[in-house]
Formats: structure tokens, sequence, C-alpha cells
């Protein structure tokens, strides 16, 4: 899967390399109708992706957990088709809002294959990792799909999806030619469709221990077997290129470090000395590794501590502080003290942080809008009684697309953060 001139081809690929398409036939599991209330139709008008419960009338025919249904107003209009799960809060997530389109093999070809060639062009330079289905963002709900070099990462998170299990590999073979599919359908989320966790080789001779993947101009070592996500933040890249033009003669502090990868930016920008401070001496370990691949000598500190703690005790003053936390909110039900979490950590970043010192503060739960990242960042710098300006906002990268119908599909959020006393 490499990529000619160093940029990545709209599938990953040469064209020289693709197979041809298998000749694949698949039957369509459509054994069902679901009729919405009254007036619950407009979601659906308006291309929202998903069917709630409480939205459901009744359903004609018996379909099976995991098969297409036609969704229809009350009336009997049709209004799209996707999947169906009883189980779930979820009850439809659709795939196609046309009543000509049918679900089957053709159909994921289409999809993934339009998903793969939009990120043609998008990337940076000699950048061989990327997202390249992004669930409902690529509207193909429940299905991920990452590159790193000539290897691919799938997770299946729904019970839908999951019926399509066979069909998926074989689409990315055809279209990517990759090395290896390795699939990582381990997250949270299919618990609650009532899916056990499930990993291993669906392609190829099996993943090597650790994968060398570029970005841009950085290279890092991956575990896609063990790594968090599919091994590597992906969805970062871009904030991560920010720190390394913001890093020039800055003593940085990089906290939730995981891998390094923010580091090796900074560093390859310029820092004057980093600290890295995480609670995985093994993820410790790799971003070591990360800093001596590229070949960097800047002066280190890596501490296996807990932030919170290593924040409240840290006295030492830094140019520019990285928070990337993990997702703090479970659910709606843990917003209000996640968001006590959060204002924790930027209050004591924004206490480290010199004069003209930088914060990129970021969050990846999906539950802290925007809106709320602000008010907690704006509550922080209160009770810091420093004078603190945004300069800057960020969120998805170009390969983490979201459908305008789905806004919750937009979790990452970050804010660049300047002291100026």
């Amino acid at each position: 899967m490499s990529a000619a001139g160093g940029r990545i081809s709209p599938f990953g690929v040469p064209r020289r390399t693709r197979h041809r398409p298998r000749k694949e036939v698949i039957a369509v599991l459509k054994t069902g109708k679901i009729f919405l209330k009254d007036g619950k139709e407009k979601a659906i008008l308006n291309r929202h992706p998903w069917v709630y419960s409480g939205a459901v009338a009744r359903i004609e025919g018996d379909p099976s957990p995991g098969d297409i249904v036609d969704i229809h107003s009350k009336r009997g209009t049709f209004l799209a088709r996707g999947y169906f799960n009883p189980h779930s809060q979820i009850t439809v997530r659709v795939l196609t809002h046309s009543s000509g389109e049918e679900i089957d093999h053709s159909f994921f070809r289409r999809r993934i294959q339009e998903a793969c060639g939009i990120r043609a062009g998008l990337l940076p330079d000699q950048t061989t990792a990327c997202r390249l289905v992004n669930g409902e963002g690529d509207f193909l709900p429940g299905l991920i799909v990452d590159r790193y070099a000539e290897h691919l990462v799938v997770q299946i998170n729904t019970l839908g999806m999951e019926r399509w299990r066979e069909t998926i590999p074989g689409v990315l073979v055809d279209l990517l030619s990759p090395r290896t599919i390795y699939e990582r359908s381990d997250s949270p989320l299919r618990q609650q469709e009532g899916l056990k966790s499930a990993r291993g080789c669906l392609h190829g001779p099996g993943i090597p221990g650790l994968v060398q993947i570029q970005e841009s101009n950085a290279r890092f070592w991956v575990d896609l077997k063990g790594g968090q996500k599919t091994g590597f933040y992906l969805d970062q890249r871009e904030n991560r290129m920010m720190v390394g033009q913001l890093a020039a003669g800055r003593d940085v502090l990089d906290c939730f470090s995981y891998t390094g990868a923010f580091s090796v930016h900074a560093a390859r920008g310029g820092a004057n000395s980093l600290v890295l401070v995480d609670v995985s001496q093994g993820a410790l370990d790799l971003a070591e590794k990360n800093l001596s691949l590229n070949g960097l000598s800047v002066s280190r500190e890596l501490r296996c501590e807990d932030v919170f703690e290593f924040l409240r005790r840290d006295k030492r003053a830094y140019d520019l502080i990285i928070l990337d936390p993990p997702p703090f909110v479970r659910g709606k039900g843990t917003i209000a003290s996640a968001s006590r979490g959060y204002k924790d950590i930027n209050l004591a970043a924004l206490r480290r942080l010199r004069t003209h010192g930088l914060l990129m503060s970021f969050s990846c739960s999906h539950h802290i809008t925007p809106d709320l990242l602000q008010k907690i960042i704006f509550a922080a710098a209160l009770d810091s009684k420093r004078r603190v300006q945004i300069v800057g906002k960020t969120g998805h990268p170009t390969d983490h697309p979201i459908s305008v119908y789905h806004p919750e599909g937009e979790y990452l959020k970050g804010l660049l953060c300047q002291v100026l006393d």
C-alpha cells in the first residue's frame, strides 16, 4: 500500500496493484418494516442516521437483529433503509435514504470506495497512516477502517455491521490490496449492541509486533494489537503538526502523553525541553523509542504518574502545555463530574505556564460540546487569576469527516489558549 510521490493515492495503493473486484453475491437481508410514530419522521427527513426506540410505533414482518429494514412514516411513506437492532436504544441505523438502493456487496463496495477516494489529496505529504472509513461520517454507521502503512485495522461496532463481517474484508482486499487486515472490534459500543469483543487477523500473514508509520516528516512505532483505539491517535494529526510549529525554544509539558506523538513533533519543531507524563510505563517506553526513531536528542524527562497528581505536585514553569486526556464522560449522567475533572487539570496547567505561555487543551468526550469546553476553560482561567485569551480552536482532521446531518459525530474539540500575565 505504498503511495506514489509520498502522497496517499485514492485508495491507499497504486492503481496497478489493485485486484479485480470479486463477483460475490450476498443475499439482501430485508425482512421487515418499521413504522414511526406520528411526528417522529422529521429527523429522518433531515437525514439523521439514527431511529431511537421511542420513535417506533410498530414493526411489520419478523426482522431478526441485524436485518435490513425499511423505515416508513405513520402513513406508510418510505423514508429510509437501515439495519435493525431491537436490543439497542438506537433501533435502526440508516444506510440509505433511497428506496432503489439495495444493501448488498455492491453497496458496501461503492461506499468504501467513495470514502477512500475522498482522502486523496487531503493528507500531508509522506503520510502513511490515516482513517479511511469514519462510521456515520462516511455514511457507514458502525464501521471504522484505519490505514497503517501496508496494514488495515477494522473496527466493527454495531450488530448490523457485524452481519457484513464476511463482506467487508473482501471489499477492502479488492480495493486496497493490504498486506494484512486486523480486527480491533473492542469498543464499549459493542457491549451496548449485545456483542462480545472480537480481535484477530481477517486477511494476510498477521500483524507484526510494531508497525512503523510516517506522519509528514515524523516517524512512529505503533502497536496495532495492544495500543489505544486502533493503535494510534490518528485524529490528532493536524494538532500535533500545529504543536511542531509552536514549540521552537519552548519548555514543553505533554500530559497524557501516551506514546509521545505530540512530543516528537514538538522536538522536531525545536522545543527546548520535554516532560512527558502518562500513567502507562509501556506507553512511555514506546514514546522513548519514537523519540529515538526520529534521532531527537532534546532534553527530556518521562514520568510514569497520574497526571492529576503530577500537576498538583509539580512546581516548574512551562512555555507550552498539552492536555489530551482520555474521555472523562461515559454517559450524560457523568457530565458534571467530568467537567470538574477537566477544570481541575486546566486550572493546574494555567498556573504552571509562564507569561505568554500556551495551553493546548482537548476533550474527546462527545458529551462535552465546544461551548461547554470553553465554559470549563473560562472557569479555570477565572480561578487562576490570570489573563487568558483563546487564540485558536481545533477539532477533527480531514480524514475524520463529520456528517452534516449527524452532529453527534463531532467528538474532538480543542482550544489553544495564551496566558498574558
